[in-house]
């Protein structure tokens, strides 16, 4: 039987995203499909110093399934990108006009930087873009500092703060408590699905919460954010729902970050090693 892509996974604000939601939530790859068939997504991402975060992403983003992906960056870092990547595309993110409309989904933010470029972008983005949209890292923290473009954001965006990334965006909060809170007011008014991160990330959606089930200490490290962003910005490209790519993708995250542990310490674990470990996450969902 196949999975549908709307099922209620909700089942109050103490509701968990466990494996069981999870199988019910995942369509398997069909034998005669091909690689439009799980769309084209674009990330934008990357600066001076900070290309590690888009080639995480990115390859975050191939692994979970993504048809096909460009990734937006400086010219520049182009060469080096294609050497690591070479199953992307890229496209210089600085020239005048991008056809933001080709994609199925776009994330943006990883590495991204603070720059006034990367200000406009986000504002020009926001008011050029119709489809499935992730918000993450400097572009949260651009949105932070220029907050008159939150009512630009269109309703189904995917916001991925951290604590901190939050409270700069809605306020100060004395606890994970209250943020959650604050989160699903936001969900609710706005129809943004909100992604706290932390132990047993919360997914805010429709003024309904879920607790994720999977993950570990290991994840506390610079990177992670950004592979998750990959993972959530693919599976919007198949056609998953925002709130289904958003609980999916988190689940996913943690449990390859789980399953890395085989080999690895939650000392020593590194982002890589989780987008390593994908395929047996996915396996586990086939299983």
């Amino acid at each position: 039987m196949e999975a549908s892509n709307e099922i209620d996974i909700h089942q109050g604000a103490d509701a968990f995203f466990d494996l069981v939601a999870a199988k019910k939530c995942f369509r398997p790859r069909l034998a005669d499909s091909h690689k439009g068939t799980y769309g084209h997504a674009l990330l934008i991402a990357g600066n001076h110093g900070k290309m590690g975060a888009a080639v995480i992403s990115a390859k975050a983003c191939l692994r979970a399934g993504a048809g096909l992906l460009t990734v937006g960056i400086p010219e520049n870092t182009a060469a080096i990108f294609h050497t690591v990547l070479p199953e992307a595309m890229v496209l210089d993110r600085e020239q005048e006009s991008i056809n933001y409309g080709k994609y199925q989904s776009i994330g943006i933010g990883p590495g991204l930087g603070m720059d006034s470029f990367s200000i406009n972008q986000v504002a020009s983005l926001l008011e050029s873009i119709k489809q499935s949209l992730v918000l993450d890292a400097d572009a949260l923290n651009i949105l932070s500092a220029h907050k008159n473009l939150l009512q630009l954001v269109p309703k189904n965006t995917i916001f991925t703060p951290h604590p901190k990334e939050f409270d700069r965006l809605f306020g100060s909060f004395e606890n994970d408590a209250q943020r959650r809170e604050k989160a699903l007011a936001i969900s609710k008014e706005f129809g943004w699905v909100i992604v706290l991160k932390g132990h047993q990330s919360f997914i805010a959606a429709d003024g309904i919460g879920t607790f994720n089930t999977t993950g570990n200490a290991g994840l506390a490290k610079g990177g992670s954010g950004d592979c998750l962003t990959g993972i959530i910005t693919a599976f919007l490209a198949q056609g998953y729902t925002a709130t289904i790519a958003s609980s999916l993708a988190v689940f996913l995250h943690g449990l390859a970050a789980d399953l890395a542990l085989e080999n690895q310490s939650m000392e020593s674990l590194l982002v890589t090693d989780v987008i390593d470990s994908l395929g047996k996450a996915f396996k586990r969902l086939q299983s």
